[in-house]
């Protein structure tokens, strides 16, 4: 169970084993913490209680801040979910040696192949009602074999030395992936391409929520691990960059946002606006629901189905076993077509 307030007034407080969400005198939602796994608050003008706090860390419940326009501000967990060592410590090390490279090649492997994999399945299902765009679209995913193999043998001793070009290969299919999914995008929704913060039109400003609730989930993961959620391979170190995050964030892009977003719009869903351009209350709603519900949904993982927030979790873990070198390699996941 997930409890998410957007309400602006809106007042969090514990209330006999439960979470209660009220403005003014009106009860909006509540949420027994037995049964709720997570909290999202979105907007500003939200208030929440240091008893309901406590007793979310006492459950091990995370609380996630997010602006409206699905950019991630904080979260609130147990402190004692940051207090191993062991494993930041071989996080560290693993950064200037071949662990950390061969990493850095995974996540980048991961990202691509699952871009492939879903334009595929998209394929897959307009083969006799739409020939030509079946045909574009097994093109552009084929293409995904010359990058892997450009990733395989790209040339350096430590991830300093590979990031540049694992970052060019990984944006060039990026490019090709983004174009040919545009074929998919209905024109009412006026999509020119892939554009990340300050975004206005509809269908990137979706996106952008979507992978906001979804970076919050890996972030959360990669915490219960024992990792450094800003020590990361592929991405560089940069103060506040949460570096490890948008690593294994890759891996999970298409499968939990794009599969959801691109199926919703094409169902004839309306993404909407409120006054000042950003998505209103309905749409924000709609996006956390479906890319909640997407998370529960189950794909082929280590022999048998599994919930892929289940299979988020069990990565950020094989990092963890992996640094520490109780797990011979990594292998990203890759989602089914």
């Amino acid at each position: 169970m997930h409890l998410f307030v957007q309400e602006k007034g809106a007042f969090i407080a514990k209330h006999q084993g439960r979470l209660r969400v009220m403005k003014d005198s009106e009860r909006l939602q509540e949420a027994p913490l037995l049964h709720l796994q997570q909290v999202i608050v979105s907007g500003g003008g939200i208030s929440i209680s240091s008893d309901a706090i406590r007793a979310c860390a006492e459950e091990g419940i995370p609380i996630h801040f997010l602006s409206f326009s699905g950019t991630p501000h904080a979260s609130l967990y147990s402190a004692g979910l940051t207090g191993t060592v062991l494993t930041r410590r071989a996080q560290l090390r693993a950064y200037d040696g071949p662990a950390g490279v061969h990493l850095a090649r995974a996540f980048t492997q991961g990202k691509l192949q699952n871009q492939a994999n879903f334009l595929r399945y998209i394929a897959k299902y307009r083969k006799e009602t739409n020939p030509e765009l079946h045909t574009i679209l097994t093109s552009v995913a084929t293409e995904v074999a010359d990058s892997l193999h450009a990733v395989r043998h790209a040339a350096g001793e430590t991830v300093d030395d590979l990031r540049d070009t694992l970052l060019g290969i990984e944006g060039r299919y990026a490019a090709r992936y983004w174009s040919a999914l545009a074929l998919l995008i209905p024109d009412s929704l006026g999509w020119t391409g892939r554009e990340t913060r300050g975004a206005r039109d509809p269908f990137n400003q979706a996106l952008n929520y979507g992978y906001g609730i979804l970076y919050k989930q890996i972030e959360y993961a990669i915490v219960l691990a024992g990792l450094d959620p800003y020590a990361g391979l592929l991405h560089a170190d940069r103060p506040g960059k949460p570096s490890l995050v948008l690593d294994l964030i890759e891996e999970f892009r298409q499968a939990v946002v794009d599969r959801t977003l691109v199926g919703q719009v094409n169902r004839g869903w309306t993404i909407g606006h409120d006054g000042e351009g950003l998505l209103d209350e309905a749409t924000r709603k709609r996006i956390v629901e479906k890319v909640l519900e997407r998370l529960e949904s189950t794909e082929a993982y280590e022999g048998k189905r599994q919930p892929l927030r289940h299979i988020i979790q069990c990565q950020a873990r094989h990092i963890a076993t992996f640094v520490r070198g109780e797990r011979p390699a990594y292998t990203p996941f890759v989602m089914g077509w």
